[in-house]
């Protein structure tokens, strides 16, 4: 198995640059489809966060409501550590259970991580980070995603900084072009990707972090 992690800062293009990979044949381990599904109705995660923020943060239908939740931690540093405590080690314990899935593998293996500068990993082949300038990433959220300006700056002010992300790469894709541009850019990557020696056997276990 080969193991690389992809990041970027918000707004960046990474999820662009994921599906494009797995259309490749890489096999992607996304931290945010984790997460959705470990709050879906049923499941302890979100049971837990019930317990802790009130049935206020769910909707009509009983699954959460995640701009209430956001809108309950934001600002309360306390009230976001608690809220990493109860989701952060069940997502990193489905992204091992789907590595470990893969090892024995010939896959290529993408784990796609929004936070992986803050949270590394251990033993990973390779690190892709998809790059763009803080203001035009500013530009698509508002223009794209319906951001207000205010917050779509809070949020790329709250990531690791774009000189730290670009530090912490062995490959960068520059994603301030065209849709031709960038899939030329991703194409390369991958045979990059496919050139790297297989993963160590405790690839993609949490480290410690380069800030502690």
């Amino acid at each position: 198995m080969i193991l690389v992690g992809l990041t970027g800062g918000i707004g960046a293009g990474k999820s662009v640059v994921s599906a494009q990979l797995a259309a490749h044949g890489a096999i992607i381990v996304d931290a945010d489809v984790i997460v959705r599904q470990l709050q879906m109705p049923g499941q302890e995660v979100l049971r837990r966060i019930v317990e802790r923020f009130g049935s206020e943060v769910l909707s009509a239908s009983g699954h959460l409501d995640r701009a209430a939740l956001a809108a309950r931690v934001f600002g309360d540093q306390p009230a976001l550590t608690e809220l990493n405590a109860i989701v952060h080690p069940a997502v990193g314990r489905e992204m091992m259970r789907q590595i470990d899935a893969r090892r024995a593998t010939n896959s290529v293996v993408v784990l796609d991580v929004p936070l992986l500068i803050e949270n590394p990993r251990t033993g990973l082949c390779g690190v892709l980070v998809v790059d763009l300038d803080p203001d035009i990433a500013v530009s698509r959220l508002v223009a794209q995603r319906g951001f207000s300006e205010e917050d779509a700056r809070a949020r790329v002010a709250r990531q690791s900084s774009r000189g730290k992300r670009r530090a912490a790469a062995d490959w960068i894709i520059d994603n301030s072009g065209t849709r031709l541009d960038l899939a030329r850019q991703v194409s390369q990557a991958w045979q990059w990707m496919c050139s790297l020696p297989p993963a160590r056997p405790d690839a993609g276990r949490m480290s410690a972090s380069p800030d502690s």
